[in-house]
């Protein structure tokens, strides 16, 4: 459908406190810095978060990639799982303590932005193209006492002391609330509402939001190291920096070897209460450790909307091929886990436009990358290149936060001339 059948949303982004926080209305630093230009390559959510930041503090903006999302070929944005998840996420690796201080930081300014666009823009009521964000309760469950659990304890404290956490609720009783097999060996569990996105109709609706701010979108693969071409490439779109935001693509374009990938897989099916009892709450077994296999063992069902259910999910690290089918041995134990948890989902019928969908997560080392260059190019001057890469699957959890230290950077840098 043409961008012109819609309205633009009158929405956007500014610093408050040194955090991106969301508002409605007018702009005011529209085109505050129109004469400098900032060329962001990758064109994933954090790429397009960039943009949306620089774009609304005033700058003009390219994007490029070499894909954008689309319903056809869908790029890992519109893939992720994207239930919002207080760090470390479910599948994520990262245990750095340094790192995760920023995660825990980054993961609520995207909280409190998503929970702001829902209500702008509620996916239930608009008729414009939208945002697809929905605040639902997300249930955690675990097949020891959390106390048996100090990982799992420390998170889930944490979590009840965010006073922006809404609905949190400890309760092992969760699991006779819901659709549940009550034999599926959980023990414990807690609850909150968290943002859950819908993805291909979030990534349309972020294009659209940057095509209407004035964003130039350049279809191109970038090879080879940034450092090394970073002077030809401000030169080429006439840019004061360069945000590089490509994912996995950090192993070549930030010469990072510690970039690695770790596959994962949804199954989609439909969710209208016809085959089984529809699910309206996220359902996730984050501790199982005692069943988990080469999988990752872990159950991860989602609504995505209200009509369509996924089903997770795979963590398999190290895996570049995008090979696997609703036939594959581990999508078939994944599949049984989840049909294990909740009684009735072994009926349901795939999601006719994508009953599976596969990506590769970018994870790095021991920690999420958002930092300035360090290298020096060869004439021995400081880099104009800032990094946000490596967010693993919490790309949409991390987003408006890891956004926002950019711009602190890129501001930082600015000071530096």
């Amino acid at each position: 459908m043409p961008a012109t059948t819609f309205n633009a949303p009158n929405v956007y982004l500014s610093k408050v406190n040194d955090e991106l926080v969301i508002h409605q209305g007018v702009n005011p630093n529209r085109f505050k810095n129109a004469d400098k230009r900032i060329l962001i390559i990758g064109g994933g959510v954090t790429g397009m978060t960039n943009a949306w930041a620089f774009l609304d503090a005033g700058y003009s903006v390219t994007i490029l990639s070499d894909r954008w999302a689309n319903p056809e070929n869908r790029i890992t944005s519109q893939i992720a799982g994207a239930l919002w998840e207080w760090p470390p996420a479910v599948c994520g690796s990262h245990t750095d303590v340094i790192s995760l201080g920023h995660s825990k930081r980054w993961c609520m300014t995207s909280y409190r932005a998503f929970e702001k666009l829902q209500k702008m823009f509620p996916a239930e009521y608009s008729e414009d193209l939208n945002p697809g964000i929905r605040m639902r309760m997300a249930n955690f469950f675990f097949d020891n006492q959390i106390e048996d659990l100090p990982s799992d304890l420390e998170k889930m404290l944490e979590i009840e002391a965010v006073h922006d956490i809404r609905g949190f609720k400890r309760d092992p009783t969760l699991v006779t609330q819901h659709a549940v097999n009550q034999k599926a060996g959980v023990v414990d569990s807690y609850q909150h509402i968290s943002p859950v996105i819908d993805t291909d109709s979030y990534m349309d609706w972020l294009r659209f939001l940057l095509t209407c701010k004035g964003a130039e979108f350049v279809t191109r693969k970038i090879n080879g190291d940034l450092l090394s071409q970073e002077d030809d490439l401000l030169e080429e779109f006439d840019a004061e920096a360069i945000i590089h935001c490509t994912g996995l693509g950090g192993q070549e374009l930030a010469g990072d070897k510690t970039v690695y990938p770790l596959r994962g897989a949804l199954i989609r099916v439909v969710n209208d209460g016809t085959k089984f009892p529809k699910v309206k709450e996220a359902l996730v077994v984050a501790h199982d450790y005692k069943k988990r296999d080469d999988d990752g063992g872990i159950v991860f069902i989602v609504p995505r909307n209200d009509n369509v259910l996924i089903l997770g999910g795979l963590a398999q690290p190290g895996q570049t091929e995008l090979d696997l089918t609703l036939e594959s041995p581990e999508v078939i134990r994944m599949r049984e886990r989840c049909n294990k948890f909740v009684p009735g989902l072994e009926n349901a019928e795939y999601d006719p436009i994508a009953p599976f969908v596969q990506g590769l997560r970018p994870v790095r080392g021991r920690n999420v990358r958002v930092e300035r260059e360090l290298r020096r190019k060869e004439d021995g001057s400081s880099s104009r290149i800032i990094h946000s890469y490596g967010q693993g699957g919490s790309g949409f959890t991390l987003s408006f936060g890891c956004a926002s230290d950019v711009q602190k950077l890129f501001e930082e840098m600015e000071m530096d001339v």
